[in-house]
């Protein structure tokens, strides 16, 4: 006959050792997480670390084929943001002119 109440469950001392356990990993994937790699804490709790790019989601690595393509996206949207201010300067130039011109002689009526 054993000589606990419930022979059928984990003993207290080991719940002890593995919360303890648990605590120190968890510790120590918050402190690597802070270190200037900057894996977001978030992302550490789920056991991400520097050097292991997720497979899925957001910060999945992508293939040559899509890196190409992101690549070319923007080239194109920055090749567009330049002309649409090239464009937006000579409007400017146009606007600015007139108020660079010496003002009229009729706008010294004091004398």
């Amino acid at each position: 006959m054993p000589s606990v109440k419930n022979p059928n469950t984990v003993s207290r001392n080991r719940q002890i050792a593995h919360a303890a356990k648990a605590r120190k990993q968890a510790a120590q994937h918050l402190a690597s997480s802070k270190l200037p790699s900057r894996v977001a804490k978030a992302d550490a709790r789920r056991g991400a670390r520097a050097g292991l790019l997720p497979t899925s989601g957001p910060n999945a690595a992508l293939s040559k084929k899509k890196q190409r393509k992101v690549e070319k996206q923007l080239a194109h949207a920055m090749r567009r943001k330049a002309e649409a201010e090239a464009a937006r300067e000579v409007e400017m130039q146009g606007m600015l002119l007139p108020f660079f011109c010496p003002p009229p002689p009729f706008f010294f009526f004091g004398f």
